[in-house]
């Protein structure tokens, strides 16, 4: 599935921001799908996922109660709401798409697809 994600920019400290990523390809319904992001000089880390059929959610430690993840499957997206945000919160945002079990959801190494990265930066 090829991935494409939009949504960042400049955002002050405590403000909100939501990104969007659109999928294309094969089945979207079948697929774990997830955010993960890389802060300047920093390896990539798990943010927020979504299960495809129950759309259960999980989260970072970091970022739960002030992100939410969703999808919508009509319109083969999935969405990151951004709240609250802090400079530390400020990374390159990379969706990506698993066929893997929901079991490894947190893992990196079990996605296969993933979108580009859309830049968020949090002033303070």
């Amino acid at each position: 599935v090829q991935l494409q994600a939009s949504g960042g920019g400049l955002v002050q400290a405590g403000g909100c921001r939501r990104l969007s990523c659109i999928a294309s390809g094969r089945s979207f319904n079948i697929y774990t799908l997830a955010w993960f992001r890389q802060a300047p000089g920093k390896g990539r880390e798990f943010a927020a996922a979504i299960r495809y059929g129950t759309s259960a959610t999980y989260y970072s430690d970091s970022v739960k109660g002030r992100f939410t993840i969703s999808r919508d499957n009509a319109k083969n997206t999935v969405y990151l709401q951004m709240n609250t945000l802090k400079p530390e919160d400020t990374a390159d945002y990379y969706c990506a798409a698993s066929s893997r079990g929901w079991i490894y959801r947190g893992r990196i190494d079990a996605y296969d697809d993933w979108g580009q990265g859309t830049q968020v930066t949090v002033s303070s």
